[in-house]
């Protein structure tokens, strides 16, 4: 039985067999609507609209939400049947606090009764996907950036850096937006969402972002019939990754942080990892994102300027939007088969710490 890997994330959660070449056979929403229960003989289920999420800004904040979301998964989704567990891996966003590692393992060996567990670090699997141990990631997915540099397989984290900022903030941003050139319509944020997903483009540079306050209005009819006018709005959400002054915040852009993060680092290993630049996360499939981060790349005061990586040619073309889920298929067929996971003896002989000596 192949190992699960599973990569949850604030928005969507990607699961499946630990088979590197094929897409994850699960991507659903992160978010629940909490089920209620009023009368046992009732044969229909009523879900009020209340809605759980599990993980927020890339960590798991609800455990009760997040072990239904995962045995959903596993046992549904997935076909694991109880008693009959296999090994799975998960994949750790920058910064996990201890503390949510040992949970999780304790979760899984206790409640899942799994035979094997591992987690590894997104930065580092997202580099695996593109056959790399060694680069930078920067990965901007619905509820925070990371930009890590990685060495040798290794995160270097006193370098790395994480910003409480994603695509969930940009949907705000759009909404804020539109709300202003649209002050009659009634915009539910699922509403908005859809039309960030199918609208929201990144200029090719600030000259072009300052020339879109003349650019052309589309209409868009909403399921309920409402017209909603599109413009300038559509920009401002990518140009708030690279003038975050358009968010409120007084932060550089994403290249300028990328490249002062990566200047943190000895300097002999700049050209290595900012020549393996990896972008990764929903957000940075946004129509014009990547030409634009290879623009402002190219006029960055660096001496050495950040080049990306392209995905194998074998790969997905979707590859950013789960590199991380398809390193960790390729780190599974190695850690399960070698032993260098964790066990159930090693979880019964330690407890829950063995984590952070097995798994790094």
């Amino acid at each position: 039985m192949e190992a699960l890997v599973v990569d949850a994330g604030s928005k969507l959660l990607k699961a499946g067999a630990a088979i590197p070449d094929q897409s994850p056979a699960m991507i659903i929403p992160s978010q629940m609507k909490r089920m209620v229960d009023d009368a046992p003989e009732n044969p229909t289920t009523v879900f009020e609209d209340v809605t759980l999420d599990p993980i927020e800004r890339g960590f798991i904040r609800d455990w009760d939400a997040m072990e239904d979301l995962l045995r959903y998964v596993v046992y549904t989704g997935l076909g694991w049947e109880e008693g009959n567990e296999g090994n799975i891996l998960f994949t750790d966003p920058l910064c996990t606090p201890k503390a949510i590692r040992e949970q999780l393992v304790q979760l899984m060996f206790e409640t899942f009764n799994v035979s094997g567990f591992y987690a590894s670090e997104q930065a580092v699997l997202s580099l695996y996907a593109v056959g790399r141990i060694s680069g930078c990631t920067v990965d901007i997915g619905h509820g925070k950036i990371d930009i890590a540099p990685v060495l040798e397989g290794a995160v270097q984290h006193i370098a790395s850096k994480r910003f409480e900022l994603g695509g969930t903030d940009l949907t705000k941003l759009f909404a804020q937006e539109l709300g202003k050139s649209n002050p009659s319509v009634n915009l539910s944020m699922s509403d908005v969402e859809t039309l960030k997903e199918q609208y929201a483009n990144c200029a090719e540079d600030e000259t072009a972002y300052e020339k879109t306050q003349n650019c052309e209005i589309e209409q868009h009819t909403l399921p309920d019939g409402q017209v909603i006018n599109i413009g300038r709005e559509r920009y401002s959400v990518g140009e708030a990754l690279f003038q975050p002054s358009i968010l409120g915040l007084e932060e550089h852009g994403i290249v300028e942080q990328l490249v002062r993060i990566i200047s943190t680092v000895s300097s002999e290993n700049h050209r290595q990892l900012l020549e393996n630049t990896v972008l990764c996360g929903g957000t940075t499939s946004m129509t014009g994102f990547e030409g634009r981060f290879q623009k402002e790349a190219s006029l960055c005061s660096s001496a050495i300027r950040p080049t990306l990586v392209k995905p194998p040619e074998y790969m997905s073309e979707n590859l950013g939007l789960y590199s991380a889920w398809i390193g960790g298929a390729i780190l599974a067929k190695v850690v399960f088969p070698q032993n260098q996971h964790v066990t159930k003896a090693d979880f019964d002989e330690t407890g829950p710490s063995v984590v952070h000596r097995k798994c790094f």
